[in-house]
């Protein structure tokens, strides 16, 4: 009957203190604002009575590094209604000791725009780290019916929790891309209170060991972690994904990722609680995933195997102009859209087979990463001119060869254009454009009267008998008696 008595005073007590239930509300808190130099400052995020979906970035402060966020959710009965919480909290780091100033700045929460004043920020020497006691120093109730002097004991609590390394593929091609997600799961029946720990550092030793070599990798930055509803097997999880990138072999040697550890805070609980004592204890326990191995696959036989990139890919070209005259330019764009390796595409060349002057073209790319794959389009803008008339098939000179792993089958991405040119030949005018040299530039300065040579009998007499003493000269010099 005691502990009847206790227990319904407990409640009494509860009821009168709890206020109003508040309607959904998005609000922004800041932490204790004396802090010691090994202690974290703290700005939470907070949305009451709804699920926090999307939240902008926490604002940097000067004389602080992130450490990295945690997230908890609460919920409370009260009369028989129902009222939630669920908050994000940033922490930081101070870099040394003084006064800093966290200035006024704002956040969209769930689509709505919260401010906040900010503060001033003072962080003193390291403090040393002692076990908290409620504000009352001693539960008034165990008192009451004489458990003063008892300890309080807890109990570990199983977390129907785990984390997994997962991928979108177990078999790819080489230069094909996989998804590779790391991702925390929480049950909605779990009854074990956590929160996340030094996640970046955490998450910086798990990529050093996942991390495949000879891949290329497009990161998924997961900058902000939040809670999306999945169901597993019949059973519904919130599932936290940490890390996400995409990975793409460069070579046939199959892909093996090791089992990786998540460290969580965890807390026991009371097991007598009471509603002014200590009702739970820090602990830690760590989440392992399993291994998990991706085979690669060659490429099937084609003379450009070595070449080609490997994707689900379309063509979309435009030009300037489809007529024109020999001599004006014109502008060919060809853009590659789809998914891929975007970033790793090699531009077309487009053939020699004479009647145009191509010049190397302007490059962009834009790259999408979102709901687990690599997307975007990258783009070559040819410049040309025009050297023959006729009518000309852009095929002829575009065509870019990809692999479709969708299909298992190589395809060619072709232009559809086809070009009117008219005019003149431009052939002996690229000719004459070369720069021949000095000689030829006086052809056009020369007289062209044809002139005997008889007039010029005396240069010939003079030139004669030079000769002929020359030969003299030499004949006496070979046949010469030495002295």
């Amino acid at each position: 009957m005691r502990l009847t008595y206790k227990a319904a005073l407990s409640c009494m007590l509860f009821f009168c203190l709890v206020g109003t239930i508040w309607a959904q509300d998005a609000s922004i808190k800041i932490g204790q604002n004396e802090i010691g130099l090994n202690q974290y400052f703290t700005i939470t995020v907070q949305v009451e009575n709804d699920r926090l979906k999307q939240y902008s970035d926490f604002p940097n402060i000067d004389g602080f590094i992130k450490r990295g966020t945690s997230s908890s959710t609460t919920t409370n009965y009260v009369n028989g209604r129902m009222s939630s919480a669920q908050s994000i909290i940033q922490n930081y780091q101070a870099t040394e000791q003084g006064t800093f100033l966290l200035k006024p700045f704002s956040m969209t929460i769930n689509g709505k725009e919260v401010k906040s004043q900010g503060a001033q920020i003072k962080v003193g020497a390291a403090v040393q780290r002692q076990t908290r006691r409620n504000s009352f120093g001693r539960d008034p109730f165990e008192e009451i019916f004489g458990g003063r002097n008892q300890q309080q004991e807890f109990v570990d609590i199983d977390a129907d929790a785990f984390v997994a390394l997962s991928v979108d593929k177990s078999d790819v091609y080489v230069g094909e891309g996989f998804t590779a997600t790391i991702a925390f799961y929480v049950a909605e029946a779990n009854r074990a209170e956590m929160r996340f720990f030094d996640l970046a550092n955490q998450i910086t030793e798990m990529v050093k060991k996942i991390k495949p070599p000879g891949c290329w990798e497009e990161n998924f930055s997961i900058d902000q972690i939040s809670g999306d509803p999945v169901t597993i097997g019949g059973r519904s999880y919130t599932r936290y994904k940490i890390y996400q990138t995409a990975y793409y072999p460069l070579t046939e040697q199959d892909i093996e990722f090791p089992s990786v550890g998540l460290k969580m805070i965890k807390y026991k609980v009371a097991k007598n609680p009471s509603f002014f004592g200590r009702n739970r204890q820090e602990d830690y326990e760590t989440f392992y995933s399993k291994p998990k191995k991706v085979t690669v696959s060659a490429l099937p036989p084609h003379p450009l195997r070595d070449l080609v990139a490997v994707g689900n890919y379309r063509l979309s070209e435009e030009i300037s102009t489809k007529s024109l005259n020999t001599g004006e330019s014109f502008n060919y764009s060809f853009d590659i859209v789809g998914e891929g390796n975007i970033s790793a595409i090699e531009p077309p060349t487009p053939k020699e087979q004479g009647g145009f002057d191509f010049y190397a073209p302007n490059v962009t790319q834009q790259v999408n990463r979102a709901s687990g794959k690599v997307t975007g389009v990258k783009s070559f803008d040819f410049y040309a001119i025009p050297n023959e008339p006729g009518n000309y098939n852009l095929s002829d000179f575009f065509s870019w060869v990809f692999f479709n792993p969708s299909t298992d089958t190589y395809d060619t991405l072709k232009s559809r254009y086809q070009l009117f040119v008219d005019g003149e030949s431009r052939k002996n005018l690229s000719i004459a454009s070369n720069d021949l040299g000095d000689f030829y530039d006086q052809i056009s300065l020369a007289d062209n009267e044809l002139e005997s040579l008889n007039g010029n009998a005396w240069v010939t007499a003079v030139l004669n008998v030079l000769i002929f003493l020359i030969l003299g000269f030499t004949a006496y010099l070979l046949f010469k008696k030495p002295a």
